[in-house]
Parts: structure tokens; sequence; C-alpha cells
């Protein structure tokens, strides 16, 4: 018997029912395999894709069987350059579904994110038709303070030495507060519900996935 797999299990009944409260559509998966195969049940060949860049999409293997599948993908990995990428960041505000990951989610059911560019949050909050968040229950927060402080102290941090930014938290491993160009924190948004019913699918899985 698993402690942790039966405590997720038991944690995501009442999970989903306040995120289903506050008009999202949500699931519970018990390994990335699992959350693979509801995400493309979720998906339509030949719908138009697109994602930022999410560790936990590639973890569960969903940006591979994107790629390998029947499906239309805005890829801004496919860029040869910056100005190329960032035309294809902006053609993915106008897909059918658009992947990405949360910072964290409250015991609540809402999303807490920080991002840099902005575009992941501008397409969670407007744009694509449907939004699917994939996430793993480490991502868990007590509220939106407790989402935050997570955000700026965990996932910042690690995602900061990912891109070679040198940062403050990427050298101390806790917020700096910094203003710099290499900041990755400029838009703080709490996601307390989906304004369209059911446009933003969340997918919660009982592992541990991105940061």
């Amino acid at each position: 018997m698993s402690v942790k797999k039966d405590f997720y299990a038991n944690l995501s009944k009442s999970l989903l029912g306040k995120f289903e409260k506050r008009r999202f559509e949500a699931y519970y998966c018990e390994t990335k395999d699992e959350a693979l195969k509801k995400a493309l049940e979720i998906i339509p060949e030949d719908s138009v894709v697109s994602f930022g860049g999410t560790m936990t999409v590639k973890e569960i293997g969903l940006t591979e069987a994107l790629r390998n599948g029947k499906y239309k993908l805005i890829d801004r990995e496919e860029a040869r350059n910056a100005e190329e990428k960032a035309i294809i960041t902006r053609k993915a505000m106008d897909c059918d579904y658009y992947l990405m990951s949360t910072n964290a989610f409250t015991s609540e059911g809402e999303l807490v994110n920080i991002d840099g560019n902005g575009n992941r949050v501008a397409a969670l909050c407007y744009g694509p038709k449907n939004i699917i968040v994939i996430a793993g229950m480490n991502k868990l927060a007590e509220d939106r303070e407790n989402g935050i402080w997570r955000v700026q102290n965990v996932a910042s941090p690690q995602n900061t030495i990912r891109l070679e930014r040198k940062t403050p938290c990427a050298i101390t491993g806790e917020c700096g507060d910094c203003y710099g160009d290499s900041s990755i924190c400029s838009q703080i948004v709490i996601t307390r519900r989906s304004h369209q019913k059911g446009r933003i699918k969340v997918i919660l899985v009982g592992e541990e996935l991105g940061y």
C-alpha cells in the first residue's frame, strides 16, 4: 500500500468538487500515464494545439504524443530565432487547446501563477478556446498567499536555474524580490473561476511533476 498514493486520491475527491464549483472541468489521475491518456481523450485529432514552457506537459509525454499525432501544432520550439519565436507565441493565443501547468493551486480550487513574459497567463485568461492545466499534487498550497510563496520560493528558483538566469533566487534558493532583466516574475495571476464554464480543464495527477 502506498500511503501517499491513497492520501492524494482521497484529497482529490474534495479538490475536484471545489474546482467544479468554480466552473472548471476537473479530473484526477493517479499516474502520469493516466494523465496522458486523459489529455488525449479531451483533445480531438486535427485540433490546433499549443503550449508554453511547461515541464509537466513534457514529463507526462504529452508534448511528444502531440508531435507524433494528427494535430496542428503551434510549437515555438521550432522557431529558428527570437523573432520567429515571438510570432509563434502570438499565434498560440488563437489555438483550440492551450496546454500548461500551474505554479500552484489552492485547497479551495484556485490557480496561482507568476509569469515573466506573460504569454502563459495571457492564454489562461483569454484567447485559446480551451485551456488544459496539468498539475502534480505537489503543487497544492493552502491558500493564495501560500500559493504565491510557493511560486516565489519553490518554482521560480528552480525555473531560473533551468533557464540559466542570473537572479538572486537562482543563487540563494529564495525570492529576492528582484526587478532586473533576468527576473521571470512580472505578472501574478489568481484564477478564481473559469469565466466560460468548462473552458479551463484541470487534470490533477497523483505524482510529483514539474516545479
